[in-house]
């Protein structure tokens, strides 16, 4: 199963609406078979690895971090019935797909055909790889990760607005790291507007790029910024709000998102369009101001800060924007979940509190 899980994880990123799934056969104490789901989302794990263990199948045991599929589709059959096919004996699974679609169909098939079934092994594991898909599912909205680049002080730029860079190269290669293993990267406004990103992962021999995404209420980002230029090449979405003059960034070949709110879209909103969209794995990589409106809306599920030596004071921009917090206690709480030096940085990630 630890196998299986280190393969499901080769997808991140990638198989989105579909989870990250990993498949080990095994036979007569030997691995015959392995998968993990392809680019796109098809084939799953289990077909790779059915794939590739051919008759050595009949009597083996398949290890999969999650429950095989019990609907089929244009694009192949359902899991559970091929795994019978083929002849498989025992099936381990890590966790029960909550999908409608199979919520517990798939183990009940492969027993009714007098599979033997085992499910919950590295289920905490499982449950972390695939808390994208999981969210989606269960909550209607991707699981959203902010990432921030901070100075010693809680500072992601000086008072003039200079930013680059405030960590190594190597956290920086790290950053781009995480974007690969994330659906979508999104942005605010006023970020895109001050830095021109690209978002897209460099220097990493990616083969795939994620959507980017920019909360932009009132369209003010400019067409000419390398996004709109860029958007027929590498995927843009664009969430704005009531009243926004549309026509420019359709002609770029952005998706448009409409979210209630004006300038200031409803970020849970937000959330549950890009959940229905199919996404499963958001990276947020700022400004302050989003930031602090995905904070105080709940959806932050971790936090990832790489922090430099760097000291530029308080006249310096904040990570996090105004909250208007009076109470501490009234303050969203996170604790410390891996921390990991890289180079003269510091990686920390947090998930919330309780």
């Amino acid at each position: 199963m630890d196998l299986a899980l280190t393969l499901g994880r080769r997808g991140q990123g990638r198989v989105w609406p579909n989870p990250a799934v990993g498949c080990v056969i095994v036979q007569g104490g030997r691995v015959v078979g392995r998968g993990w789901t392809q680019p796109g989302g098809r084939p799953h794990a289990e077909a790779v690895a059915l794939a590739q263990t051919g008759a050595a199948a009949r009597g083996a045991t398949a290890y999969i971090t999650l429950e095989p599929c019990a609907h089929s589709s244009a694009r192949g059959p359902d899991c559970s019935g091929s795994l019978v096919a083929a002849g498989v004996a025992r099936v381990v699974t890590a966790l029960t797909d909550p999908d409608p679609r199979t919520a517990g169909r798939g183990h009940a098939r492969l027993r009714a055909a007098g599979v033997v079934v085992d499910t919950g092994l590295r289920a905490d594991q499982a449950r972390a790889d695939l808390a994208g898909f999981l969210s989606r599912v269960t909550r209607g909205r991707p699981e959203l990760t902010l990432k921030l680049a901070l100075t010693l002080d809680g500072r992601i730029a000086t008072s003039g607005g200079d930013s680059k860079w405030i960590t190594g190269p190597l956290a920086r290669r790290d950053t781009h790291a995480l974007r690969a293993r994330h659906d979508a990267v999104m942005v605010g406004a006023g970020t895109a507007r001050a830095d021109d990103p690209d978002l897209t992962v460099r220097d990493m021999g990616a083969t795939h790029q994620p959507v980017r995404i920019v909360m932009d209420g009132r369209l003010s980002l400019p067409v000419t910024s390398r996004l709109g230029r860029t958007a027929a090449q590498v995927p843009v979405w664009m969430i704005h709000g009531d009243g926004a003059a549309t026509a420019p960034w359709a002609a770029t070949g952005a998706r448009l998102i409409p979210v209630a709110g004006g300038a200031r879209p409803d970020p849970a909103v937000a959330f549950a369009a890009l959940g229905a969209a199919g996404l499963t794995r958001v990276l947020c990589e700022g400004g302050g101001v989003l930031a602090a409106s995905l904070l105080l809306a709940g959806l932050v599920d971790r936090i990832v800060t790489y922090q430099a030596g760097a000291v530029v004071g308080g006249d310096g921009r904040a990570g996090i924007g105004p909250m208007a917090l009076s109470l501490l206690a009234d303050a969203p709480r996170f604790q410390l979940a891996e921390v990991r030096q890289i180079c003269a940085d510091l990686r920390c990630d947090w998930v919330p509190a309780g």
